[in-house]
């Protein structure tokens, strides 16, 4: 049974920072496009990053300069890394894995999603 489990959400003050971790259990996660969306009340659900078998990565464009994706396939377990949050960061974060060796933006795209976890930047 495929398990990711999400972690490291928070409340932050706006300018701060927090790490998000997602790690998976029941399949073969170096072989996994792994990805992290958001969705804030009332929206869509909505791309933030992905990375690629070979860390190739691609941000939203909201995200760029800000976020910076990670995995570390002996931990199973892939990052986001986000500095000077902004109360419109505020969105429950999933963590989303794909079989396709390539990252997408569409969330169709990834078989696999995870809880989530809550990240509220106060302003």
């Amino acid at each position: 049974q495929v398990q990711l489990v999400e972690s490291g959400g928070g409340v932050v003050q706006a300018g701060g920072s927090l790490r998000l971790s997602c790690t998976a259990s029941g399949l073969t996660f170096s072989t996994k496009t792994m990805a992290w969306f958001r969705q804030a009340p009332g929206k869509e659900r909505e791309f933030v990053a992905t990375i690629g078998r070979s860390d190739d990565s691609a941000y939203a464009d909201s995200d760029k300069g800000r976020f910076t994706i990670s995995k570390d396939n002996d931990k199973n377990t892939v990052y986001l890394q986000m500095t000077s949050l902004k109360p419109e960061d505020t969105a429950v974060y999933y963590c989303a894995a794909s079989a396709w060796p390539y990252g997408s933006e569409a969330a169709n795209s990834y078989g696999y999603w995870g809880q989530g976890t809550q990240v509220t930047v106060s302003s």
